[in-house]
C-alpha cells in the first residue's frame, strides 16, 4: 500500500465523497476514484458503500482507516524527525473550544504565525469531548480545551484560566442560587461541552434542574437567545467582555468553585517528534512567562 493511496482514502472518508476530496487534494475527480479502486483491489475488500455521490465507509474501511491515520502519523514523524533542527514548517491542526478560539486565540495565532510563516494553520472548533477525541484520533494535533482531562495518554500544559458567568437576559432580577432560575431552559453547546457540564452540575447542586436544554452551534447564538429571554447560559467573562455584550443581557458572577476552570493544551504523548506543535507549546509557555 503506498501512503498516497492512503492519504486519498482517508480524506474520502473524512469529506464523504469523491468530489469533496478531489478538491481538498488538489487532484482530478478520475485520479481519486481510480487509486481508490485500486487500493479496494489490491486488499480485496469494498472501502465504501456508493450511495449516490455519498461514500459511506465500511467496517472493513473503518477498521483500515484507524491503521491509516497511524501510518500517516508515522510518516510524518519520520519527516520531522528528518528536518532535525530546522525551522518549523508543514500543517499544524489545531482544535479549540469555540469560545477560546474567539475570545483567545486571533492574538496568539497572529503572533505564531509572524514567527513562524512556514507553518500552515488549520483550526477545527467544537465541545471539549470531541476535540479530546480528535487528538486521540489524530484529527487534530493540539487542542485547547477544558480541565480536567483524565487521559493519561495525552500531555497537558496549562495555558489560560477562565472565570466563566452566568447569563441572563437584561431585565432579569440578580441571581445568587440556581433556585432564582429553577424552571428556566439552559442555554449551551452540544453534548460534551464542558462549560454545558458545569452549569447543568450548578443546577444539580442547588437542587434544581432547567425545564429543557437547547443545543447552539456557535456562542453568538447562544448570547442572542439569552438577549431575546429565551434561557440562560454559562460562557467566559472574557468573551463578554471583548465582544462588549454586557448591555445587551445581565451577567451575574458566580462562586468560585463554579466559576474558574482552567484551560489545557493537549497533545499526544507518544508523538515525541513534530516541530510545528512543540514550537506552538512552546510559544504558549512563552505567553504564561511574560
Amino acid at each position: 500500500m503506498e501512503l498516497s493511496s492512503l492519504r486519498i482514502f482517508k480524506t474520502v472518508a473524512e469529506e464523504g465523497g469523491v468530489t469533496q476530496a478531489a478538491a481538498r487534494l488538489n487532484r482530478v475527480q478520475s485520479n481519486v476514484s481510480a487509486r481508490l479502486t485500486q487500493l479496494e483491489e489490491s486488499l480485496g475488500v469494498s472501502l465504501f458503500h456508493r450511495s449516490g455521490r455519498r461514500m459511506l465507509i465500511t467496517e472493513d474501511g473503518a477498521r483500515l482507516l484507524a491503521y491509516t491515520e497511524r501510518l500517516l502519523q508515522l510518516a510524518d514523524e519520520a519527516q520531522e524527525a528528518m528536518r532535525g533542527d530546522r525551522q518549523p514548517s508543514g500543517q499544524l491542526k489545531i482544535g479549540s473550544m469555540e469560545t477560546t478560539a474567539a475570545a483567545r486565540l486571533p492574538l496568539v495565532l497572529g503572533q505564531f504565525h509572524r514567527q513562524y510563516p512556514q507553518v500552515d494553520l488549520l483550526l477545527d472548533t467544537g465541545p471539549s469531548d470531541y476535540l479530546i477525541q480528535a487528538v486521540l484520533n489524530h484529527k487534530v494535533d493540539v487542542a485547547l480545551v477544558a480541565a480536567p482531562v483524565d487521559r493519561p495518554e495525552l500531555t497537558q500544559l496549562p495555558v489560560f484560566e477562565e472565570e466563566l458567568v452566568l447569563l441572563t437576559d437584561s431585565l432579569h432580577p440578580p441571581v445568587t442560587s440556581p433556585s432564582d432560575v429553577a424552571k428556566r431552559t439552559l442555554l449551551g453547546f452540544r453534548s460534551g461541552c464542558s462549560y454545558r457540564r458545569r452549569l447543568e452540575a450548578w443546577f444539580a447542586e442547588g437542587g434544581v434542574s432547567p425545564a429543557r436544554i437547547a443545543e447552539f452551534g456557535t456562542f453568538e447564538a447562544i448570547i442572542g437567545c439569552v438577549a431575546a429571554g429565551m434561557g440562560v447560559a454559562m460562557m467566559p467573562r472574557e468573551v463578554i467582555r471583548q465582544r462588549g455584550l454586557a448591555e445587551s443581557i445581565r451577567v451575574h458572577t458566580l462562586a468560585p468553585e463554579s466559576a474558574l476552570v482552567q484551560t489545557m493544551l493537549v497533545w499526544r504523548s507518544d508523538i515525541t517528534q513534530h516541530a510545528a506543535r512543540d514550537a506552538f507549546a512552546a510559544f504558549f509557555g512563552a505567553i504564561q512567562t511574560r
